[in-house]
């Protein structure tokens, strides 16, 4: 399998693949840059079709976080991990030790957390066996689970994109399609609702779309007609990769700001958004609340409106990148990624 010829190979200081029988523990690790500081980044469990569908995806994965984590000035650097197994069926605590075993043999180069397909007592497990752990409960007993960070930071990108892109202060009648309604998604549609936003949802779990969508009033669609909904704003907060060409030429909204990963299938995307008039909220910048929540969990003055102050932020350290590439007209996503690599040093 390549990997130095590899297309999302972007100078990745460490790249581990991991095994164990036992388990049946397949995994990746990726370090993809530690200038500012341990490699942070959460652990996907998912049934990829094939091994280097994994790589791919660990690989931009891992570089997102060095960027998300420059663009929300912490002290750390990029890293993310992948299971190949089906969370619903393969996930099993010996398999989680495991993986526990498998960051531990980094000694702290690389620190994990949740993502999709893993949870907050996934965590406590794979902290049986390596204390390089983020996303913990508390000695309080309140919940680690960083989603609710990750949503509102969402939330606070999503009206600076508004003010920058539709030119409006308020969310009052904001019609906004929202694509995946897990965690994260949920939080964000409350959110919404609560300032007065209109919401179309889809979701590939229809139990939990349909539930959502009685409790807070919404339109459910599905999932291949999103891209369709005539809409102000459209919130990819699913799996990554949705922006591509067929979508792109889809789209009847003008701003795009969600939560997911990696939404750009290719560079080019973005550019064909701002030909289209489509401002492009970046990633990685828009969905920094959780990581900022989890880094604050490991100091010793863990402050609760100090973290959401800095998430806050996100909103303020959008309008001066959207400003930026107004100026330079020029795509938002090539201004965040000048920005990111001069803070983590490679401009």
């Amino acid at each position: 399998m390549p990997v130095f010829n590899h297309p999302d190979f972007d100078h990745h200081q460490q790249i581990v693949f991991g095994s164990d029988a036992a388990s049946g523990l397949r995994a990746i690790i990726a370090i993809h840059d530690t200038n500012r500081g341990p490699a942070l980044g959460g652990l996907r469990i998912y049934p990829y079709a094939s091994e280097a569908a994994a790589l791919t995806d660990v690989l931009r994965l891992s570089r997102g976080m060095s960027y998300k984590s420059a663009m929300a000035d912490l002290p750390l650097g990029g890293g993310k991990a992948v299971i190949i197994a089906d969370p619903r069926t393969e996930k099993t605590p010996a398999l989680l030790r495991a993986m526990g075993r498998l960051v531990e043999s980094l000694g702290g180069a690389y620190i994990t957390a949740e993502d999709s397909g893993s949870s907050e007592a996934d965590m406590q497990t794979i902290a049986e066996a390596t204390a390089h752990v983020g996303g913990l409960r508390r000695a309080s007993g309140e919940s680690g689970d960083p989603s609710p960070f990750t949503a509102w930071g969402v939330f606070c990108a999503l009206k600076s994109a508004v003010r920058h892109g539709l030119g409006r202060d308020d969310l009052e009648g904001l019609s906004v399609a929202i694509q995946g309604v897990g965690h994260v998604g949920a939080h964000l549609a409350r959110h919404l609702h609560a300032a007065g936003a209109r919401l179309v949802l889809t979701d590939v779990n229809q139990v939990a779309l349909t539930h959502l969508a009685e409790e807070l009033g919404a339109e459910p669609v599905a999932p291949e007609t999103i891209f369709d909904a005539e809409v102000d704003v459209f919130a990819p907060c699913a799996m990554g990769a949705v922006l591509d060409e067929s979508v792109v030429e889809r789209l009847e909204a003008r701003v795009v700001c969600g939560a997911a990963n990696n939404q750009l299938a290719t560079p080019a995307m973005a550019e064909r958004l701002m030909a289209r008039g489509i401002l492009y909220t970046p990633d990685y910048v828009a969905n920094a609340g959780g990581v900022i929540e989890i880094a604050w969990q490991r100091r010793d003055d863990y402050d609760r409106s100090a973290v959401m102050d800095h998430i806050e932020g996100i909103g303020t350290t959008l309008d001066e990148l959207f400003a930026r590439a107004a100026r330079e007209e020029v795509s938002p996503a090539l201004i965040a990624d000048a920005m990111a690599r001069e803070r983590f040093g490679r401009c």
